[in-house]
């Protein structure tokens, strides 16, 4: 009965129209969602880039500084009394 009723609606010109444009708003929908969903995740990768070069440039500032550390108490003195700091 339904699926008379339904064949009776679809053979006329006007119905077959309004499904078609339904389907085309549906699948614009469905894209803008899906973009939506994209420019969401790319914002995070690029947050997340980043929060990497941040701590990138941090951890290399603390190895520079690191490497100019005086090596024992001697050094240390050495510096101190030479005014290097």
């Amino acid at each position: 009965m339904w699926g008379t009723l339904l064949a009776g609606i679809m053979a006329r010109p006007w119905a077959r129209r309004a499904v078609a444009i339904a389907f085309v708003a549906l699948a614009v929908a469905l894209f803008l969602l899906t973009l939506r969903k994209a420019g969401e995740r790319a914002g995070r990768a690029a947050e997340r880039l980043d929060l990497l070069e941040r701590n990138d440039a941090i951890q290399r500032q603390m190895l520079d500084a690191a490497a100019r550390r005086p090596r024992d108490r001697d050094a240390l003195l050495e510096r101190l009394r030479g005014g290097q700091f």
